[in-house]
């Protein structure tokens, strides 16, 4: 049995083939970034799962792509936590760029992650080519949810969010500094702590006929420039932009393709598709192309 993960900060998909390519089983686990979550945690995670227990040792095969897993040592790291629980499987962990471009496309194209986190690549047909290294959710990560999270806190706190906004979200989350400062630099996965606050962005519950302008301007401009941030630093760098289409991945890609087509225009981008979830996309991958 193959057993497939697209792991992100916030949740890993698990998909459970048989050796005919039909799904045996589909669930669910907290995310597994090696990155910012700590072994034992890591282990935890996946044991906590009691759909997945009477599989240990059925599966042979084990192909993990996952956020947080582009570097050698948080890489390794995972592939013995998961080794250690399927003892009879091939375990293989990838970044999580490899199941995008798996899902989205077969020919070339630059494929974009927008979730918790963000990342990108350029897929030759044949190949996947990273762009720059990833130094994650506090230095990079444009466009991301933690992105959004980090810029909608900074807003409010500096009273630049307009006033039934900043109402709505005192309202929906503890914004006590004690509480945020708490969770963002003593308690694990940070990240997905500041990006449970994008969520506001697409159902901020407080828009009515009066404010929608002034709400709907502040959304397009908070998200416009997230994403020619990523244009400019995960984009342009490769030289191929322009004559490729440009693929996106994950819920904020997602809610925003409006946006992103706008953002795209002034660098002459072609958009390709944007896919919310691409774990389906990887199914058919394997189908066609590793278990035939």
């Amino acid at each position: 049995m193959v057993l497939l993960t697209d792991g992100g900060s916030t949740k890993c998909d698990w998909i459970l083939l048989d050796s005919q390519g039909s799904v045996v089983l589909k669930t669910r686990t907290i995310g597994l970034n090696p990155a910012v979550v700590h072994q034992n945690e890591l282990s935890k995670r996946v044991l906590d799962n009691s759909d997945l227990q009477p599989y240990y040792s059925l599966v042979t095969r084990l192909d993990f792509y996952g956020a947080g897993c582009g570097t050698e040592k948080p890489s390794l790291l995972l592939k013995g936590v998961l080794q250690k629980i399927f003892p009879k499987a091939v375990v293989d962990v990838q970044e999580d760029t490899i199941a995008a471009v798996y899902s989205a496309t077969t020919l070339p194209g630059i494929v974009c992650i927008l979730g918790t986190g963000s990342n990108s690549s350029y897929f030759d047909g044949t190949k996947v080519h990273p762009s720059v290294v990833s130094l994650g959710y506090s230095l990079m990560d444009e466009a991301s949810g933690n992105y959004f999270g980090k810029r909608l806190l900074r807003d409010y706190f500096y009273n630049k969010m307009p006033a039934v906004l900043k109402t709505e979200f005192a309202r929906r989350f503890d914004l006590t500094p004690d509480v945020i400062k708490y969770n963002v630099y003593k308690q694990d996965n940070p990240n997905m702590y500041l990006a449970s606050f994008a969520e506001f962005i697409f159902n901020p519950g407080a828009s009515r006929p009066k404010n929608a302008i002034e709400i709907n301007g502040y959304f397009y401009k908070l998200i416009s420039e997230g994403i020619n941030k990523f244009i400019e630093c995960r984009v342009l760098c490769f030289k191929e932009a322009q004559s490729v289409p440009i693929h996106f991945i994950g819920s904020i890609a997602y809610f925003s393709e409006d946006i992103i087509r706008d953002c795209m225009q002034p660098y002459h981008l072609t958009l390709g598709t944007i896919i919310r979830r691409p774990i389906d996309g990887l199914i058919e991958y394997y189908k066609d192309h590793i278990l035939e």
